[in-house]
């Protein structure tokens, strides 16, 4: 996977089906508890809704441990299986999706539940503001005192991320790499450190 799709804020969307209100909203959510925590947001933030569906892929696209969905009342099967259906054919990844319903007095139907709440996410998604995300490996490189100033400065102006540094013996710096650049970037902090630099990563 090059890199997936996720949402640069919280989006809001609203559609309305045979005088029922469903109110989409969409966030960026980083693993299962930012993804419920979310949800829990909506349910304050709207307590007078009928019910609040949701599905949330919250890691990368095919980490189906990060997968989960929720009918919150509607009929098994007809809200949030379809909601995570959309999710899990669209290239996003790390997104929460809360469709609020206030219901309007005529009955959907099942067929009609289903459509519903998969037209809500898909037209959210179709309109969604996104940024393409790169999925990242943590490494660990070691190295003298005396390179940091010039490792630092070549950091900061590369697409790795500094998570950590602890001052040791050596100087070790924990980062987090995009593995379809590593590659290249390894072999230029290699020359940067004229071989001086010990990197322990998982994908040696």
């Amino acid at each position: 996977m090059d890199y997936y799709l996720s949402p640069t804020h919280e989006q809001r969307f609203d559609l309305e089906i045979k005088n029922s209100q469903f109110i989409t909203t969409i966030k960026r959510t980083k693993g299962r508890e930012e993804a419920k925590h979310f949800i829990n947001v909506l349910r304050e933030r709207y307590p007078d809704a009928n019910h609040h569906c949701w599905a949330f892929v919250a890691g990368l696209p095919n980490n189906a441990h990060l997968w989960d969905q929720s009918d919150d009342g509607e009929p098994k099967g007809t809200a949030g299986k379809p909601m995570l259906n959309v999710l899990q054919h669209s290239d996003f990844g790390e997104i929460t999706v809360v469709v609020t319903r206030y219901f309007g007095g005529i009955k959907l139907g099942a067929g009609g539940l289903v459509r519903a709440y998969s037209q809500a996410v898909q037209e959210a998604l179709t309109q969604l503001e996104h940024e393409q995300v790169y999925p990242r490996v943590n490494i660990t490189i070691k190295i003298a005192y005396p390179l940091l100033g010039k490792v630092e400065y070549w950091l900061e102006n590369s697409d790795i991320e500094i998570s950590d540094k602890q001052y040791n013996e050596h100087i070790e710096i924990s980062l987090a790499v995009i593995e379809r650049t590593w590659s290249e970037n390894r072999a230029t902090l290699v020359d940067l450190c004229q071989g001086s630099i010990d990197i322990v990563t998982p994908m040696d």
